[in-house]
């Protein structure tokens, strides 16, 4: 029971760190999964209302939680309270992800991000199989031993809280440290819109017109017109494909038209502001915006704003910061993905994302031109 308590411990803290890590790498991108969540336990529990509105604090904590949680129990630290904790937690995800299964609510769970996508009863399988080691982990506590004295165990704890805690803290202020997207820097937009077909293959049920008797063919026999009546037909996939990495990506106009190819093919460089709700951008950086728009326009440079605002909310928004940028709109969900950042900017070329910013660290027109332009 030693040996096999020693492996659960290992497999459960390594899973719940690397768990903790690849949410807390994409922040904002995790809150979005978690408003999915209370948006709908809302509609049935009106107290699910409360937490959509705090979604960013609560999941920089669940991601502190599950590293914290996860360290504590590879340290064999604090034994009995670790294995609670993980016990409760382990049982309320468990209760979400079959409920998103059941009721086919929420697509993909995002318990890893962008990094690995699982169906709603893939997580909820991972989860029975996380219940089932804490469970183990639970029996055979008693082998679960400290790996270090109180003092080191204490300055460790700390320290790693410390850490866990400034990494989510800041990929939300600035951008993921590693970009699992389709649209991160050097994936091709065009290219990441196209997927591979299945391979299929057709059956056809002839009649024999001589004998009466049917058979099915894979594929048209030759001069079979002649020989046979079609009864009917099926096809089976051989090979399945591979979905397009990026679906859903049109960009309009506010009085309509299909702009997308002229965005995304566009051979030369060219800026993408993403606002992908213009009531929650924030507009204090407008002010270098602006002065960045015009300078695009004096240098002839294609400069266009994304959002899935209507029009009334885009004039209005106009007028309050002064923008002179051409609007677009998008899918807001699509440009949630496209970059983390209410405004974010990115810099493609012939569909190829060059670079990106996160409005805290909005660059000059200077040296984006520098770099780019001059070469």
């Amino acid at each position: 029971m030693k040996i096999i308590t020693a492996i659960f411990r290992i497999f459960t803290g390594c899973l719940f760190i690397f768990s903790g890590f690849i949410k807390a790498n994409d922040t904002l991108g995790f809150s979005y999964k978690l408003v999915e969540y209370f948006e709908i336990f809302a509609k049935s529990i009106h107290f699910f209302e409360y937490f959509v509105n705090i979604t960013t604090p609560l999941a920089i904590f669940i991601c502190v939680f599950e590293i914290a949680l996860g360290f504590t129990l590879l340290m064999g630290a604090r034994v009995k309270l670790t294995l609670w904790l993980l016990l409760l937690m382990i049982v309320f995800f468990t209760f979400l992800t079959f409920y998103s299964a059941y009721f086919d609510k929420v697509r993909e769970c995002g318990c890893f991000g962008d990094f690995w996508h699982l169906t709603p009863w893939q997580s909820f399988s991972k989860d029975l199989i996380l219940l089932v080691c804490i469970i183990i982990l639970f029996i055979g506590k008693k082998h679960i031993t400290p790996l270090f004295g109180p003092k080191v165990e204490n300055i460790l704890l700390v320290f790693f809280i410390a850490i866990s805690t400034a990494f989510p803290l800041y990929t939300y202020n600035y951008l993921p440290v590693i970009d699992f997207r389709a649209y991160a820097i050097g994936k091709n937009i065009p290219e990441q819109m196209k997927g591979v077909p299945d391979e299929v293959k057709f059956y056809y049920l002839l009649k024999d017109k001589a004998t009466g008797e049917s058979k099915e063919f894979a594929g048209w026999p030759d001069a079979w017109d002649q020989k046979y009546d079609y009864v009917s037909s099926r096809q089976e996939i051989t090979k399945k494909g591979i979905d397009p990495k990026i679906k859903d990506f049109t960009i309009t106009k506010p009085e309509g038209g299909d702009y997308t190819q002229d965005v995304i093919e566009n051979p030369e460089y060219n800026f993408l502001l993403i606002c992908y709700d213009l009531e929650k951008t924030n507009k204090g950086v407008f002010g270098k915006i602006n002065d960045f728009v015009a300078l695009c326009k004096q240098d002839n440079v294609s400069f266009s704003l994304l959002t899935s605002s209507p029009k009334t909310t885009i004039d209005k928004f106009k007028q309050e910061t002064g923008t002179t940028a051409d609007f677009y709109n998008t899918d807001g969900t699509v440009l949630k993905t496209m970059i983390r950042s209410n405004p974010g900017l990115m810099l493609l070329k012939a569909g190829t994302v060059q670079d990106m910013w996160h409005f805290h660290r909005f660059p000059s027109y200077t040296d984006v031109k520098q770099k780019y332009f001059k070469k």
